[in-house]
C-alpha cells in the first residue's frame, strides 16, 4: 500500500491504529479545493496513467454511498455546470477517486485494503482553504448530507456472529459471494 521510503505523519498512523482497534464500518474525509464526493481506488490499479477508473470490488455500494451524499447536498445536487464543482454534474457529484485524479496513500483505500471501514471523500467547497465567516454556511451545506450519509450505516447486513451456543465469535471472515472483499466481525 505504501512505497519504500513514503512517511506516514504520526497522526496518520494513530488513526490507521485507531482503525484497527475499533469495528468502524463508515467514514468520511472532509477536504477543501472542489465539490464533489469521490470514492475508492483512490490510486489507480495502473500507476503509469493518470484519470483511469480504478473501482473495488464493492464499487455499487461506494457509488451508492457517495450518491446518498451528493444527493442531499444542496449544491452537489444543483444541475448547474456553470457552478463551482459543475464539471462533475453529468456523474450525479460523484466520481471514482483515480479516475478524477490518482495518488498513493489515501485513506480510504487504506481503510477498504486493511480494515472493515469503507469511507469516502467528499470536497466540501472549491475553496482549498476558506475564510472563517465561510465555514458557517459551508456547515450549513454539509450538515443535511452527513446526517444522510451516517444514516447509511444501517444498510446491509448486520448482526452477530456467534458459535451454536450463543458466544461472539472474534474475527470471523464474511464473505459474500461475487464481491472478492471480505469483511471480519470485531473483538
Amino acid at each position: 500500500f505504501f512505497f519504500p521510503g513514503f512517511q506516514v505523519a504520526p497522526e496518520t498512523k494513530a488513526v490507521m491504529k485507531w482503525l484497527r482497534s475499533i469495528p468502524f464500518v463508515l467514514s468520511a474525509s472532509l477536504h477543501g479545493g472542489e465539490l464533489v464526493v469521490t470514492y475508492p481506488y483512490d490510486y489507480s490499479r495502473h500507476p503509469m496513467e493518470e484519470k483511469m477508473f480504478s473501482p473495488t470490488p464493492d464499487e455499487k455500494v461506494f457509488k451508492m454511498l457517495a450518491k446518498a451524499y451528493a444527493d442531499a447536498h444542496p449544491v452537489i445536487s444543483d444541475r448547474s455546470e456553470l457552478r463551482c464543482g459543475g464539471n462533475f454534474v453529468k456523474r450525479g457529484g460523484i466520481i471514482n477517486g483515480a479516475e478524477w485524479y490518482s495518488f498513493t496513500g489515501g485513506m480510504a483505500d487504506f481503510n477498504y485494503l486493511h480494515t472493515n471501514c469503507f469511507e469516502i471523500t467528499v470536497e466540501v467547497g472549491c475553496e482549498k482553504f476558506p475564510l472563517e465567516e465561510e465555514l458557517f454556511t459551508i456547515w450549513h451545506e454539509n450538515k443535511g448530507a452527513l446526517l444522510n450519509y451516517m444514516e447509511m450505516v444501517h444498510r446491509g447486513i448486520k448482526g452477530i456472529v456467534s458459535d451454536k451456543f450463543g458466544n461472539p465469535i472474534k474475527n470471523a471472515r464474511i464473505s459474500v459471494r461475487g464481491i472478492q472483499h471480505d469483511v471480519t466481525t470485531g473483538n
